[in-house]
């Protein structure tokens, strides 16, 4: 029997949403046997841009949508999904601080996450791109209680493909020869990349590229600073690469996880792994095993690494104790 899923994509008029939307409507994210009823939700201004958008989906023709909607009203986007992919979010702007940020974006997905509570799946699947994407994640979870909380994630595989180009170019590789480096934390100048659990062509990242030194600083600032690298180079922010991240973060969730390997995801813990308490969305090195998200326990840390580490989940509970005096948390 042929499978439909029924997929929400928020802010589908913008560069994000334009990038991932034909790749989605083209079978790269569910794979080419699964038919697709295609939610695209936008606020009001941006609905005579999601017009053209829709207009080009249809025009492309693809066999696996069976239906498109656009439309403003998250009750009509989320009615009955199977999945949610929240990328719409208002930007920083020079002057904005980060708590402004929060809570601008936070009553966004606090809204978001009332309105799937109401008309999601039972067990739908959430995967947060708009920033800052853990705690917008946490504050999504928060209010859809009937979700289950392991159905919530953030998206740091961007942040993974990065590492792994990174890695390749300093070792003069293919980036398919690289594997495992991890994203500890947040999707944020904190998180930390990790090449000591990383392989490249099978030996250990570290024997490979033997310069502590880089490792310990460009390989770390550069992947924690990259998106700022592309604005500022650009003129805009990452759009074809960050819809890359949302194709192979849906397909590492999608896809039995090969024995021995792992992917970066952020997700919600079950029981304190790596001393992560409950309440924070932390990005863990993560297997799918019998089609569900489970994290890799196990790994040792150097002090370096465990500072790294303690630095993200810092910042992780201090935007948690932002958000919750913006009262955007239930108590």
């Amino acid at each position: 029997m042929t499978q439909t899923l029924k997929v929400a994509v928020t802010g589908a008029a913008g560069q994000i949403g334009y990038a991932f939307l034909f790749r989605l409507a083209s079978g790269q994210v569910f794979g080419p046997s699964v038919r697709l009823d295609i939610r695209l939700l936008e606020v009001e201004p941006a609905l005579p841009a999601l017009k053209g958008v829709l207009m080009e989906l249809q025009d492309c023709a693809f066999s696996l949508v069976d239906s498109i909607i656009a439309t403003a009203t998250m009750d009509d986007a989320f009615a009955g999904i199977d999945w949610a992919v929240l990328i719409g979010a208002a930007p920083r702007k020079v002057g904005m601080e980060r708590s402004d940020l929060l809570g601008m974006n936070g009553g966004i997905f606090k809204a978001q996450g009332d309105s799937l509570n109401r008309c999601a799946s039972a067990d739908a699947k959430v995967f947060v791109v708009g920033n800052p994407c853990n705690t917008n994640a946490m504050i999504t979870m928060n209010h859809a209680p009937n979700i289950p909380k392991e159905n919530f994630y953030a998206m740091t595989m961007l942040d993974q493909n990065r590492a792994h180009a990174q890695l390749a170019d300093k070792a003069g590789v293919p980036v398919r020869d690289v594997k495992g480096a991890i994203i500890w934390g947040n999707h944020s100048a904190t998180q930390f990349p990790d090449a000591y659990h990383a392989t490249i062509n099978g030996k250990s990242a570290t024997d490979v590229v033997a310069d502590s030194d880089w490792l310990e600083s460009n390989f770390i600032e550069t992947v924690q600073k990259r998106g700022a690298a592309v604005l500022k180079t650009r003129g805009f922010s990452s759009a074809a690469s960050a819809a890359n991240g949302i194709v192979t973060g849906i397909q590492a969730l999608l896809t039995e996880t090969p024995k021995g390997e792992y992917y970066s995801m952020a997700r919600h813990t079950k029981g304190g792994e790596y001393g992560i308490g409950d309440g924070v969305i932390f990005s863990f090195p993560c297997r799918t095993v019998n089609g569900r998200c489970e994290i890799v326990t196990g790994m040792n840390h150097s002090e370096f690494a465990q500072a790294k580490i303690d630095a993200t989940l810092a910042e992780l509970e201090s935007e948690r104790k932002i958000v919750e005096g913006l009262g955007l948390l239930e108590s």
